[in-house]
C-alpha cells in the first residue's frame, strides 16, 4: 500500500541520481533505483498548455533505508523551484 505525502525532502546527488535524503529529521541512505522518468507539465491541469511555460519534473522512486528498515521512496524534484519533495512511500 502506498501513501502520498508531499513533504518536502533535502536530497543529495551522486553521479546525478539521489544518493541520500533527509525526512523528517531522518537521513535515509539509497540503496538503489527502481525507476525514474520526467513530465514536462501537468498536462491533465492544463486547459491551454500553450499559454505557460513548460514546468519540468523528475520522479525517481528509490529503495532506501533510515537504519535497518527498508522501504520504497517517490522522490519529485521541480527544476522551476529547485525543490525536492517526497511525493509517496509504499509500506
Amino acid at each position: 500500500m502506498s501513501r502520498a505525502y508531499g513533504d518536502p525532502v533535502e536530497v543529495w546527488r551522486t553521479d546525478g541520481r539521489p544518493s541520500r535524503f533527509v525526512w523528517h529529521g531522518r537521513l535515509y541512505t539509497v540503496l538503489r533505483v527502481l525507476d525514474h522518468w520526467v513530465t514536462t507539465r501537468d498536462w491533465w491541469r492544463d486547459r491551454n498548455p500553450e499559454s505557460e511555460e513548460s514546468t519540468v519534473r523528475e520522479f525517481w522512486q528509490v529503495e532506501a533505508t533510515p537504519d535497518h528498515e527498508i522501504g520504497v521512496y517517490e522522490l519529485r524534484y521541480d527544476e522551476a523551484s529547485d525543490t525536492w519533495m517526497l511525493s509517496r512511500a509504499w509500506d
